[in-house]
């Protein structure tokens, strides 16, 4: 398996940045540094191989919807805005297939009038792990299929990367189900107007865990401002299930020191993931 990652990580050009560290390197030493005048919250229930701080000034803004998911910090309850309101009745009722075609049939905001085609999400409808992108681009919105071009091709690595594969127990969806003209960044009316579809994605799914790429996902899912190199490496959630944020594939691919950055989310995302099912398991 090591040599078969390190293929992998090799063709994605991460060698020597996304080198893989031995397991007990990567459970003995934590992926992020807590900052050392900030008080933490430790997760009473992770193991102390695999313990990770999340910062309570970060947690205390979210908007939160159900009890939270054991061993995360709680901040207070707030008022949930707009684009955090209960699913439209209509929608909240859909199982997959009228949720598919409702998604292709949708004329909400502007984004469908140029589009070829919506694209709703692909993989395992029973997945532990969810991972949201931002939109879909061109070749996305020619296949109707999300990260199926260059920026697809660096998921499935960094999947590959951490032992997960497209389609086994991973789905993979967008905040928005359009292309936006040019692959312009989603506007918050944009957001606003699909994420109804990908709250009920969520509720269908169940995932153990988010993973959100990229600034417009986090931000669909946190309802709030994201700057993800101040947000990474910490746990939030989304109606009691655990987000962890990092960048968006096609930003990794113009900005090529960040891909080891993005391999510290993914090993934190990993253990994340591990803890949770022995929570489940204990």
């Amino acid at each position: 398996m090591t040599s078969r990652r390190d293929g992998i990580l090799r063709e994605m050009g991460l060698a020597p940045l996304w080198r893989l560290r031995g397991a007990a390197e990567i459970e003995e030493a934590p992926v992020v540094e807590p900052a050392p005048p900030e008080p933490v919250v430790r997760a009473p229930a992770m193991p102390p191989s695999e313990m990770q701080a999340v910062d309570e000034a970060t947690v205390k803004p979210l908007a939160r919807f159900a009890p939270p998911v054991a061993g995360l910090s709680s901040g207070p309850t707030i008022e949930a805005p707009a684009m955090h309101r209960n699913v439209p009745g209509d929608i909240a009722s859909l199982g997959w297939d009228e949720l598919d075609a409702r998604i292709r049939a949708c004329d909400a905001c502007e984004l469908c009038q140029r589009r070829k085609q919506a694209v709703p999400g692909v993989g395992d409808r029973q997945a532990d792990w969810l991972f949201v992108g931002e939109g879909p681009g061109a070749e996305e919105d020619a296949r109707g299929e999300p990260f199926v071009g260059q920026a697809g091709r660096l998921l499935d690595n960094m999947l590959a990367s951490i032992d997960l594969k497209r389609g086994e127990d991973v789905f993979i969806g967008n905040a928005v189900k359009c292309r936006p003209p040019n692959n312009r960044t989603p506007e918050v009316s944009e957001l606003a107007a699909c994420f109804p579809y990908l709250q009920r994605q969520i509720g269908l799914i169940q995932p153990r865990l988010i993973v959100a790429l990229g600034r417009p996902a986090a931000q669909a899912l946190l309802n709030q401002e994201v700057k993800i190199g101040a947000m990474r490496g910490k746990l939030f959630e989304y109606n009691g299930i655990p987000v962890i944020i990092t960048y968006h594939p096609a930003y990794l691919l113009r900005n090529q020191a960040d891909k080891a950055k993005a391999w510290e989310d993914l090993c934190f995302a990993r253990a994340t993931m591990r803890r949770l099912k022995h929570e489940v398991e204990a």
